[in-house]
């Protein structure tokens, strides 16, 4: 229970914990070493300066004693012990009865009570409530007696210094000791700004800096992200490779085919074009993640042109609920790309598509919902892998795809930073295609 309500309560960024991790064990040390130099140092000075203070009372006391009068003790005493500065005077008997007094928060004046009354018994009622006179008042044999002295005869002078000085010295190491860590943590948040940039489509300029073990850890994402590049350059250069070889031949086979009867050659066709579908899917998959740069966009604006481009092109379509509003960065072409997919393949399945846009201070959510037979639960991952076709779920006979539509939405969702989440239609039924982005 101790351990979740700390996991809960600490912080979560790395910079906040190591200043915990710094501060703490100086806290601690601090109030150890205060808390013990206060009680062996200050408590064992004002026990010394008590203890001498006590044998002067002493000393007084006997003289008064041995005076019969009030004019004559204070006589009595600055004639022989003029050195000891002590305003002496008799007190009624009822002032016996006063309680202790001092302040709460003078500790050293425990010390000082507990000390005198053990050294001489005959005092009764001891007044530090003044910081800087001690009053007291004692039973001698000729009466009650009144002495006042300076406080600082038996407590060390100004004992805040050293809180002061420990506190002052701890502000001082404490923000060096800030400015050496946010040295050591800068590596940190650059390498950690590098990756999610990079998560999300962008490529920031980054080289590995700090410790060993930080450098090496950069030096690592420096690899891994050229190797990724390299392997999606590669991967856009043979698909679009095939896809344009492709071409030609299917171009050859068209006119070919236009020249001959065409009640003949009308399968054949239909065959050609589905296969130049495939390869404009192919093509499409192969720009993927990195077609165009990441540009401030509208994308209230972009979902109205992908939704007016898709209705020119007799496909029903409506746009539907739009909230927010500002500016994204994203990939303009390839998001209209993933929504153009997304609309196609609800408008090949069922009747009717319906785009409508989300925007808030921390995502950007475009939503595409169709009236089609939609996809079960346990079958949507599958879906969205590369060139896999659901035939419980969507029609084979519908359509010329080759199950490369949701992983081009896919990969677009990933090269923004985003996700895309495949759930049923509460309006309309059918499937309900949500392409999420973090802002």
């Amino acid at each position: 229970m101790i351990f979740q309500w700390l996991k809960r309560t600490m912080p979560r960024g790395i910079y906040a914990r190591a200043a915990l991790i710094l501060l703490l064990p100086v806290v601690f040390v601090q109030l150890v070493v205060s808390v013990v130099f206060t009680q062996r140092h200050f408590e064992d000075v004002t026990r010394q300066m008590t203890d001498a203070v006590s044998r002067e009372i002493r000393l007084v006391i006997d003289i008064a004693d041995e005076t019969p009068s009030e004019r004559s003790i204070r006589d009595a005493i600055w004639a022989e012990v003029p050195q000891l500065n002590m305003d002496v005077k008799r007190a009624q008997t009822e002032a016996l009865t006063e309680p202790d007094r001092k302040s709460w928060y003078d500790f050293s004046g425990i010390t000082i009570r507990s000390r005198l009354r053990e050294n001489i018994p005959e005092i009764r009622v001891v007044d530090l409530s003044n910081d800087r006179v001690v009053r007291l008042l004692a039973d001698a044999q000729n009466g009650p007696m009144e002495i006042l002295f300076d406080r600082r005869r038996m407590s060390a002078a100004n004992p805040h210094q050293l809180f002061v000085n420990m506190l002052f010295f701890s502000i001082i190491i404490t923000i060096v000791a800030f400015i050496y860590m946010r040295n050591q943590l800068r590596p940190i948040t650059r390498l950690a700004r590098a990756a999610e940039a990079f998560g999300r489509g962008r490529h920031v300029t980054y080289s590995p800096a700090g410790a060993t073990e930080v450098r090496a850890a950069g030096t690592a994402f420096v690899d891994m992200r050229a190797r990724i590049e390299r392997m999606i350059e590669s991967r856009t250069r043979m698909l679009s490779g095939v896809s344009h070889d492709l071409r030609t031949p299917l171009t050859r086979m068209k006119l070919e085919l236009s020249m001959m009867d065409a009640e003949e050659t009308a399968g054949l066709i239909r065959d050609v074009d589905d296969m130049q579908g495939m390869i404009d899917e192919f093509l499409a998959f192969s720009k993927g993640q990195g077609e165009g740069e990441m540009v401030e966009v509208d994308p209230i604006a972009l979902a109205r042109d992908v939704v007016e481009d898709a209705r020119r092109g007799d496909l029903n379509v409506t746009l539907g609920a739009v909230e927010g509003q500002g500016t994204v960065m994203l990939r303009p072409s390839s998001v209209r790309r993933a929504l153009n997919n997304l609309i196609s393949n609800g408008v090949r399945y069922g009747t009717r598509a319906e785009v409508s846009v989300n925007l808030t201070g921390r995502s950007l959510r475009f939503r595409v919902e169709d009236d089609g037979p939609g996809i079960p639960a346990d079958q949507r991952e599958e879906a969205t892998r590369v060139f896999t076709r659901l035939d419980a779920a969507r029609n084979q006979d519908q359509g010329s795809g080759v199950g490369l539509g949701l992983s081009i939405a896919v990969d677009v969702a990933r090269a923004h930073g985003g996700v895309l989440r495949l759930d049923e239609s509460a309006r309309l039924g059918g499937l309900c295609a949500d392409i999420v982005i973090g802002r």
